[in-house]
């Protein structure tokens, strides 16, 4: 579908009077009345690749919105509705488009061509082109940092409902989970740029390539590229299945994607939880050496610095902080099990054997004292910080 001109224009301007709005070039401005052409054009290319997907037929409700066009450049969202049925989630999209010889030339996130698109397109802005055309690492590199909060207030307590899973039930890669509870108020788990992509569906694009969704939710923003912070309202839990989907109670369906492609969310770090997958909807996360399977209570630490580590006693009790790499240097103290320390450098010293597995590295604390990297989860199998 496609917004109406009076609408779009009302809509931006109140948008941008409450600052939710990063600014768009003027000239992307100048016209709103959204083109039937870019729509036919990008619900085209949408259903072709997901009927080569094997994931609909032809007749599948397809949803655009082109929310900023001018001069031959178009940007908007593109969703698959899905059936309202378990183990069923809509499928979308972000597109940049550029008429071309009388024809649209479309490219979805995710694909070589959009990055190339968006670095020219004068209807993106210069945030999102940034984060549109900057190179990502990839989890397959070992490294499972994410820099994310659980999607709700830190310091919260909330409800594991649903363990990982499949963005659209129980099909791989298990990318999602299910949260309920606490004071019911869904927010960013990192900054970035927001867009919605249906009612009740809102997608966040992050740096270092990830990207977040938050589906089922009731009152929820509404977006088109917003610049928001880590802990921003995004809107209420809900059962919201306006692109289809089933919900059978209130909660939000967090997925985890990058690159944008669904990923799966075991072994990431999130609020200072490690996910860990099962079978679909089991499994549960880890907070050093204490486990909360589903049913069980997440607490939300916030985020884990890129150069930090949550301590993992492997059974809880303490670690010992020492005065240099290796167990035969003077013991300075402890520390708990699940406590987050600051790491400045790495080095090698004597070998231990922790939940992961053996390591001779050691990590130089920012106090000065020194802990093996066999009790800590880094997120990364390797020095975060350099060599000392």
């Amino acid at each position: 579908m496609a917004t109406s001109p009076r609408r779009a224009g009302v809509l931006a301007v109140l948008l941008a009077a409450a600052g939710l709005v990063p600014a768009v070039p003027e000239a992307a401005q100048a016209v709103l009345r959204p083109d039937a052409a870019v729509a036919e054009a990008v619900t085209a290319k949408l259903l072709a690749r997901a009927s080569t997907d094997g994931k609909t037929s032809a007749a599948a409700d397809a949803r655009v919105t082109v929310s900023r066009q001018h001069r031959g450049w178009a940007f908007g969202t593109a969703v698959l509705v899905a059936p309202r049925s378990h183990d069923a989630h809509p499928t979308g999209s972000i597109f940049v488009a550029r008429a071309e010889a009388g024809r649209w030339q479309v490219a979805f996130d995710g694909e070589a061509a959009f990055a190339a698109l968006a670095a020219e397109s004068p209807v993106v802005t210069a945030d999102e082109r940034t984060v549109f055309t900057t190179p990502a690492p990839t989890y397959a590199g070992g490294d499972f940092r994410t820099g994310m909060a659980l999607p709700f207030a830190v310091g919260q307590t909330w409800t594991l409902s649903g363990g990982p899973h499949g963005w659209g039930g129980s099909e791989a890669p298990f990318s999602s989970i299910d949260l309920a509870g606490g004071d019911q108020v869904v927010r960013a788990a990192r900054g970035g740029t927001a867009y919605t992509m249906c009612q009740g569906w809102i997608r966040v694009i992050h740096d270092r390539g990830y990207s977040t969704d938050y589906y089922h939710l009731w009152s929820s923003i509404s977006v088109n590229g917003a610049a928001v912070a880590q802990g921003a309202y995004l809107g209420y839990t809900g059962t919201d299945v306006t692109c289809g989907g089933a919900a059978s109670g209130r909660h939000v369906h967090f997925a985890l994607r990058q690159n944008s492609a669904y990923v799966p969310i075991g072994d990431h770090g999130i609020g200072k939880w490690v996910f860990v997958g099962g079978a679909a909807y089991q499994g549960g996360a880890r907070h050093g050496s204490s486990w909360a399977g589903v049913g069980g209570a997440l607490y939300n630490y916030g985020v884990l610095g890129f150069t930090q580590g949550v301590v993992d006693a492997n059974g809880g009790g303490t670690l010992t902080r020492r005065s240099g790499p290796g167990s035969g240097y003077t013991a300075l103290g402890s520390l708990a099990d699940g406590a987050t320390v600051s790491i400045s450098c790495s080095a090698n010293g004597t070998t231990h054997t922790g939940r992961y597995g053996a390591t001779a590295m050691w990590n130089r604390l920012t106090d000065g004292s020194w802990v093996s990297d066999a009790y800590l989860w880094t997120g990364v199998n390797g020095a975060v910080n350099g060599w000392c």
